[in-house]
């Protein structure tokens, strides 16, 4: 397979800037061109080094002793850490997702480069879409392509019923953004986020999305905050003006299905599948109900003493991930 000019001078720019991270990411795209093409001893050659210098780089004491500035114990039951090796070219993302997500890399990567001109890179993102369609799995493929860790944080600690008390902890958070870079995931973010106008509203949820908007406001780390939510019409308004983009995840499209069983099932998969009943099965399910059937028919196959999985058997674990409809329960329930 050979390389292309762009990937050639990306290569050299990059290392010629000393940007580790940007030449792991060319590296990484060139081991998925390799794999694309068939040579899978190159891909995977390219990948293990990447893996390697990675690994060199991240503090040998391992994911668990990120440092936090403030007392173990208040941080402690806030967020957890890991360090994901996720990468986008493990992900299947409608492209204009993937165009814009890129970008937000791209440009932190050359932040200092982009501060010497006097802008910011990109680093507030809302991942806004239904459950299962691959939002989780973005944030930890940002960690994976930035080797930052991802500190995910955890709502059941942060929301309490004591007046005051919620702010605080965020508080603590955002301070910890500063002392501690990395990808701060706010999952499930309505919680905090809910519309200051809504019907139900407290004053203490009130004051939980004014403390959110101001932090998020006047936080200068270098941390990339990234809030996922399944229902963004719930938000206050005035949360998408504090984001630097807003990337809006759907249930996969046919291409989308293809690309899924393609990635999951290329061990078992024969040459020939009948893709309209695939796509016609899938009509429907999340990006994560997809990858659990086809992973359910790989186990199928492995159960059976088989190499092959046969249409029927991917179009019968995506038919078994479909609910039934409330329609459907009524009429059996009358």
């Amino acid at each position: 397979m050979a390389i292309s000019p762009e990937q050639i001078r990306l290569l050299v720019d990059s290392f010629a800037e000393r940007d580790d991270e940007r030449f792991r990411t060319v590296a990484l795209d060139i081991a998925a061109a390799a794999a694309k093409a068939g040579d899978q001893k190159l891909a995977n050659s390219v990948r293990a080094m990447v893996d390697r210098s990675r690994r060199s780089s991240l503090p040998s004491v391992g994911p668990k002793a990120v440092p936090i500035s403030r007392p173990e114990g208040e941080l402690a039951s806030l967020l957890t850490v890991s360090y994901p090796k996720t990468r986008f070219v493990d992900m299947v993302l409608p492209a204009k997702s993937k165009a814009m997500l890129q970008r937000m890399l791209e440009e932190n990567r050359s932040a200092n480069t982009l501060r010497s001109h006097g802008f910011e890179p990109r680093r507030r993102v809302l991942l806004a879409g239904p459950p299962g369609c691959g939002k989780t799995m973005t944030a930890r493929a940002i960690a994976g392509e930035t080797g930052l860790p991802l500190l995910v944080v955890q709502f059941h600690a942060l929301i309490t019923k004591y007046m005051g008390e919620t702010g605080a902890k965020l508080h603590a958070i955002f301070e910890s953004m500063s002392s501690t870079r990395g990808v701060y995931l706010f999952d499930e973010f309505d919680v905090v986020g809910t519309s200051r106008s809504a019907s139900n509203d407290v004053g203490e949820a009130r004051r939980v999305v004014n403390s959110f908007l101001q932090l998020l406001e006047h936080d200068d780390s270098e941390s990339i905050v990234i809030a996922a939510t399944n229902m963004a019409g719930t938000l206050d308004e005035a949360l998408f003006r504090r984001f630097d983009d807003i990337v809006q995840f759907g249930k996969p499209s046919a291409a989308d299905v293809r690309k899924l069983v393609e990635n999951r099932l290329a061990a078992f998969a024969p040459m020939k599948l009948r893709w309209p009943d695939i796509s016609t099965a899938a009509r429907g399910l999340s990006h994560a109900e997809v990858v659990n059937a086809c992973e359910d028919a790989a186990k199928a196959v492995v159960l059976g003493h088989k190499s092959v999985v046969t249409t029927a058997q991917i179009v019968n674990a995506l038919k078994a991930r479909k609910r039934p409809s409330p329609r459907a329960n009524r009429s059996r329930t009358a």
